[in-house]
Parts: C-alpha cells; structure tokens; sequence
C-alpha cells in the first residue's frame, strides 16, 4: 500500500544528528518525518565512552534506541526505508520511498559517510568491532587503545596522520601497508621520530578470530595487536544532495553557511554529510543549529517574526 504522509519537515537519515534534529523540530511543534534506512556508523559503536553524560559508556544501538523514543515521544513520525528521490516543487519538495510519497517545506539530510573497511566477510567485521579488535575512530577510543600493540592499516598521508596521531596513546604502533606503497623521505623521518614501526610489504590476510589481531603480509612475515585502525577514508553518501544540485565541496560533502543552511532553499544539511569532525558531539550541535534555523526561517516565511531580515 502506498501511503501520503505530510509534513513541514523531512529528515533523511535516523542517525544522532537526525534524530537530534527531529526531537528538536518536534518539540518546536513542528510536523516531522524521519526516514532511515538503518545504515547508521552508530549502530556500530560498541561502547562509547566520550559522549558526555555517560560516565560508563554507551552502546550505539542503545543511544540510538534512546534518541527515537525521545523524538516518537514529542510526535515524531519514523519511517524505516530509503528516500529515493525528492522532487522541488513551488510550495516545497515531495519526497518518495518504496511505499510512500512525503510532501513538507524544507529537508534536513543527515545522511552520513560510509567508512572505507578491510576486505572482510560481514559476521567476521561485526565480531571484530564488538570485540574491539577492528576500530575506526581513534579520537572516540584512542583513550581505550592505551599502550595496547596497536595496528594502523593505510599507508597513505592519511595513515600516516592517524598514526602519528595515535601514538599519544601508545608506543607500540604500527603502520601497514593494503598495498604496495614507497614512503617518501619526510614521511619515514616523522615516523621513526615518533617511534612508529612501517611494515613496508603489503597485508595479504587478516585474522580476527583469536584474542588478537594477525596480520599476515605479503612476504610471509607475521605480526599480532591488540587493534587495528583502518585509515582507509571514508565516502559520503551525498546521491541525494548531489541529484537536488545542492553544492558539494572537493570531498564530496554537502557545503552549508553557520546556520547548516545548503545552497539551495530549504535544504539544511547535518552531520558526518557536512566537512566538520565526525564526532557524535558535534552532530548533534549541527542538528540544534539547523533544527533552529529551520524553524526561525519557516517563521519568516509566514510573517511570524518582527525582523524580516535574514541574519
């Protein structure tokens, strides 16, 4: 059955910054749609022990089963699906999933990157990021990663710098090649300033299944962590922003002033989709700017403030 929803706002993307947009925009007595496809890095975090305000952590799936029954609480409305296009119309946009049509004003996306991982079967990834033998983001457990033997997959300059970076954390750190790759003189100098071992020859194989992580390389050679850091990148998923003609910068992520505002009216972009450090944190701080601004703008619009200037 195909279903019309209407509303004032829709939201692409049940991550924090989405549903942290959407529990503000609610509670601004704002008719809100949230469409999630249930791709969200969140969801992967084991255990998150820099967000504030949970001193022994958090899981993702836990902060995000949260953050929905606080925005369902205060009217949200969510959809799990994928938005597949939105049309521009002259009163707004209509949005279609699979199984419904979503006329509003304005869009949020809050669609987030995809990380670039290892050559791994989907169970033994998944057990290895519960087990915290596989991590991604060294500013969120670099802290849990102290003096571990840790492994940093990726021997490009963004290897190097998350080597590098990491090594506040421990002395044992490690850099590895996916492919073969010949460091350049300033490359080799920063790294044995700091301490940090290259393993020139490329990984051919990776072992999750013991305690530790097994690197087997291409000649043969063996070595074993605590964790291993890819530093392989990671792609926006910017489909949606790039089929409305919304401004993107060099990297692929969604250009927006300081009020998450897109280059083309009413669209507000939020999140790891937006160049800005892919910490929870700051998420949620882009959602209550564009959660804000979007209402403030609507108000304008129907004559509801005394200053008609835009800011």
């Amino acid at each position: 059955m195909h279903e019309n929803l209407d509303a004032e706002v829709l939201i692409v993307g049940g991550g924090p910054a989405g549903l942290t947009a959407a529990i503000y925009l609610a509670r601004f007595h704002r008719r809100v749609v949230v469409v999630d496809d249930g791709n969200s890095r969140a969801k992967w975090i084991p255990r998150s022990h820099n967000h504030a305000g949970f001193p022994d952590g958090i899981g993702g799936t836990e902060l995000l089963a949260r953050m929905r029954e606080q925005a369902i609480r205060y009217g949200a409305h969510l959809v799990e699906a994928k938005v597949e296009r939105v049309d521009v119309r002259e009163d707004g946009f209509v949005a279609a999933t699979e199984a419904a049509s979503i006329a509003c004003r304005a869009v949020v996306i809050a669609a987030g990157v995809r990380n670039r991982r290892p050559a791994l079967d989907d169970a033994v990834h998944s057990d290895a990021l519960e087990r915290c033998l596989l991590r991604y983001c060294p500013i969120c457990d670099g802290y849990e990663a102290t003096d571990q033997a840790v492994a940093v997959l990726g021997a490009d300059d963004h290897g190097v710098s998350e080597a590098l970076f990491l090594r506040s954390f421990s002395s044992k750190v490690t850099l590895l090649a996916q492919s073969s790759v010949e460091l350049d003189a300033t490359t080799r100098q920063a790294l044995a300033r700091a301490g940090i071992a290259w393993a020139p020859s490329p990984v051919a194989h990776l072992d999750f299944s013991d305690s530790q992580v097994t690197a087997t390389l291409q000649d043969s050679s063996v070595l074993r962590f605590d964790t291993l850091y890819p530093a392989l990148g990671s792609d926006p998923n910017h489909a949606l922003a790039r089929s409305l003609g919304v401004e993107l910068s060099e990297a692929g992520c969604i250009v927006v002033d300081r009020h998450q505002r897109t280059s083309m009216a009413g669209v507000y972009a939020i999140g790891d989709i937006v160049a800005a450090l892919d910490q929870i944190s700051v998420a949620m701080g882009h959602a209550a700017v564009a959660a804000t601004s979007l209402h403030n703008d609507l108000r304008e619009a129907d004559g509801q403030t005394l200053d008609r200037q835009r800011p």
